[in-house]
């Protein structure tokens, strides 16, 4: 019997604990209702908070959108300058065949095809007008110059006297450049160090 007793004194008490802290809360609702500048402080501080956040989106997005104009434009830049890279190359091999077919031209050759050499010269001149326009630059190394991997290509080493070691001692391909972007190195002979 003490049992139901105990329990039922324990549930009375937890029944005062349950109406103390709602009289609690409801004191503290009342006095929050009391006092408008603390409820008008509290949600001034909410919209400051949500202000601060909004802002900051704000501020991300419009740096994204800067951003993305910026490398659109860069974008847009490069394309001119560079979009016809692959058309380039592809006419390198004209130009190296053009000039080889005129460097076979003997005087005998001449003087029968004189029609047919001119054509070939004119082709060649107008095709390296082309170049310049579009901003085609050849790149024609000189013998004892020093080799540049960045602008050459070397195609074999020898040893030559009277030579210092990545010196050019022959150039067998002119390179060419679009504006600064390399669109062929130039094919070079190096001497190496000399034997002796």
């Amino acid at each position: 019997m003490a049992k139901p007793q105990e329990d039922i004194v324990d549930t009375q008490a937890d029944d005062a604990l349950s109406e103390d802290a709602l009289a609690d809360e409801s004191v503290q609702a009342e006095q929050a209702e009391m006092d408008p500048l603390a409820v008008l402080a509290e949600v001034q501080a909410e919209f400051e908070e949500e202000r601060t956040q909004m802002r900051d989106r704000l501020m991300r997005a419009l740096a994204d959108l800067e951003n993305s104009r910026k490398r659109g434009e860069k974008d847009r830049r490069e394309a001119a300058l560079y979009g016809g890279t692959k058309l380039a190359r592809d006419l390198l091999p004209v130009y190296d065949n053009l000039n080889r077919a005129l460097e076979l031209v003997d005087e005998d050759t001449k003087s029968r095809s004189k029609g047919l050499v001119e054509g070939l010269e004119l082709t060649l001149r107008e095709l390296v007008n082309i170049f310049a326009r579009h901003g085609i630059e050849k790149l024609a190394p000189e013998i004892g110059e020093e080799f540049d991997p960045h602008l050459h290509e070397a195609m074999f080493e020898a040893p030559v006297p009277e030579t210092k070691a990545g010196q050019i001692i022959q150039v067998l391909n002119v390179g060419f450049r679009l504006h600064e972007q390399l669109l062929r190195p130039a094919q070079v002979g190096v001497s190496s160090t000399p034997a002796g």
